[in-house]
């Protein structure tokens, strides 16, 4: 008698290997984010994807608020080519950072997801920045309004 879980048997190793990996090229988490910042070592652009007015309430510290509209070739191009973006939004029930990461790499630029956005952000226990950074709770900080 099998499980759930084993019902559908596993990959091959090499298959989960392949799959594994590739996600790793495009995501990243928030405590690898953190961690980064804490370290000295940021060697990406951290790119908050939602509109002004919710990055203004509360983001990601560290951020810069490029709208996931305003990613077009002409707003881009003052980013040397070998910037490395690392796009966040409101968290996982948004897909505005998809589509943030779609333009930018249509555009040439290596792109990761922060995955979990500002909800996983809050999940970690770490800090916000911004006009309120205390209102986590607050639709303004964890809506979809890119």
């Amino acid at each position: 008698m099998s499980s759930l879980v084993s019902e559908t048997p596993a990959a091959e190793p090499a298959v989960a290997l392949a799959h594994f990996s590739r996600r790793l090229s495009v995501e990243t988490d928030c405590s690898d984010v953190h961690q980064s910042q804490q370290a000295g070592e940021v060697d990406y652009l951290l790119v908050d994807v939602r509109n002004p007015q919710a990055f203004a309430t509360s983001h990601v510290p560290g951020a810069i608020n490029i709208p996931s509209r305003e990613i077009t070739a002409e707003r881009m191009a003052d980013f040397p080519a070998e910037t490395l973006f690392v796009v966040y939004c409101a968290g996982p029930h948004c897909n505005g950072v998809h589509r943030a990461a779609v333009r930018l790499a249509s555009l040439g630029y290596a792109v990761k997801e922060m995955i979990g956005g500002v909800t996983g952000w809050l999940d970690e226990g770490l800090p916000l920045a911004g006009t309120h950074p205390e209102r986590s709770g607050n639709a303004d900080v964890t809506s979809c309004a890119c």
